[in-house]
């Protein structure tokens, strides 16, 4: 583990002394940071930054990660790696661990995007829905048994909130828990759920008998739990997620999350998970952009440089303007988090246009890479893919509109709600 009483050993380990050709773990180019928004890290994030970095500078890693995806395999030695480097605690305090700040946090989402977006959803999985779901809301008892070995990586764990037919209306969860003496009884199911089948432990949102919401921790192993991994999968294919059918799944009363009584708590989740898409959305544009520049400056077509074409530089400055927009979006939102916090339209904001925007770059580098856009070892491909996860999950495009819609104007347009509530 990478504790805090360790990090003198970051150099050594984590930190290469060089990057191997194609691997998107080095120093950015000079034009991606063009605005210098990120020119002043330094210190403990700078420190995280590099371990971040380090994940994909590893030898091979880039290989290793194409082969995983291609074959839809869970790379379980990059895991190995990201909670040796300290990073399975993002957004997480844990004692003996280094507390990241918001910008260090954010990095990390960053550059772990900025290699592979499966490799990235394991911190927003990890540490970002299961492990928070218990520092928010868990009792003392509960943070002490479970997070110090999710941190560690011993256990993996998981968030299990999404149903078959409830995905963005996720408040109107079916999932119950009945009281039984001195245990709940769960029946339901959750779908596209990130370790679901793979790990030790899932946090399983479920509606209790008084009609509140609450979480509870559910052993994988635990009988009745009954978890299948989704195949046929275009998108985040080396992490695998998973159709959950539960089926009186008996836990006892201490697996109950005890600040978790209403859906307003989980929000308190996912608003913070949409910042770190925000920046993994980031992370995926500049590998799909320093990608197009290396393209550009390198094919020779018709005798000269493809950058030698008008149009090739007004898309390169069309696609840098859009990645500087990400960038400040970014930074910004570590600002307010680390001050007073960001709201829920904030979030949704910067969750929304980021995803917008690396769409675009995506496609384009895609485009610029012509018929080798298409191969994985170009390293564009792959990211545009894992785009369209991130442009869905915590909160599709529509919902993040329909929440920035509603703090402008004050009026609720998700709907009605059965009884006539909207």
């Amino acid at each position: 583990m990478f504790k805090e009483q360790d990090s003198s050993r970051m150099t050594e380990d984590y930190a290469p002394t060089t990057t191997p050709e194609g691997v998107p773990g080095g120093a950015f180019l000079p034009t991606t940071d063009l605005y210098e928004v990120f020119a002043d890290v330094s210190g403990a994030d700078r420190e995280v930054w590099d371990r971040a970095r380090a994940i994909a500078a590893y030898p091979g890693a880039l290989d290793r990660i194409n082969q995983a995806w291609e074959a839809a395999e869970y790379p379980l030695e990059i895991v190995a790696r990201l909670a040796e480097a300290g990073l399975l605690t993002t957004g997480v305090d844990i004692p003996g661990y280094q507390q990241m700040s918001p910008l260090a946090a954010g990095l990390v989402h960053m550059e772990l995007a900025r290699y592979d977006g499966s490799v990235a959803t394991v911190v927003a999985v990890q540490p970002g829905l299961a492990m928070r779901s218990i520092a928010m809301l868990g009792s003392e008892e509960q943070k002490q048994a479970w997070l110090p070995r999710l941190a560690s990586g011993e256990l993996l764990g998981a968030f299990g909130l999404t149903e078959p037919d409830h995905g963005s209306d996720a408040v109107a969860l079916e999932t119950t828990a009945r009281r039984d003496g001195d245990e709940w009884v769960i029946n339901g199911a959750k779908r596209w759920i990130g370790n679901g089948s793979v790990g030790h432990l899932t946090v399983v949102w479920a509606r209790t008998e008084n009609g509140g919401v609450s979480g509870f921790l559910v052993e994988q192993h635990r009988p009745g739990y009954v978890a299948e991994t989704i195949t046929g999968k275009v998108s985040m294919r080396a992490i695998p997620q998973a159709h959950i059918t539960l089926t009186d799944v008996r836990v006892p009363l201490s697996a109950q999350l005890p600040g978790a009584r209403s859906f307003r708590d989980i929000a308190g989740i996912l608003r913070a998970t949409r910042i770190e898409i925000a920046w993994a959305s980031f992370g995926h544009a500049i590998a799909c952009y320093e990608a197009a520049v290396h393209q550009a400056t390198t094919r020779i077509q018709f005798g000269r440089p493809l950058a030698a074409n008008q149009q090739i530089q007004q898309r390169l400055g069309d696609m840098l303007g859009d990645l500087v927009a990400m960038a400040l979006y970014c930074r910004r939102l570590a600002e307010l988090e680390a001050a007073s916090g960001v709201s829920e339209a904030q979030a949704s904001l910067a969750k929304v246009q980021n995803t917008r925007r690396a769409r675009r770059i995506a496609a384009d580098a895609r485009d610029m890479l012509g018929g080798n856009g298409i191969l994985l070892e170009n390293d564009v491909v792959r990211h545009m893919a894992d785009i369209e996860a991130l442009h869905t999950y915590e909160g599709t495009d529509s919902i993040q509109s329909l929440i920035i819609g509603r703090s402008i104007t004050g009026l609720n347009a998700f709907g009605v709600r059965p009884g006539g509530k909207s």
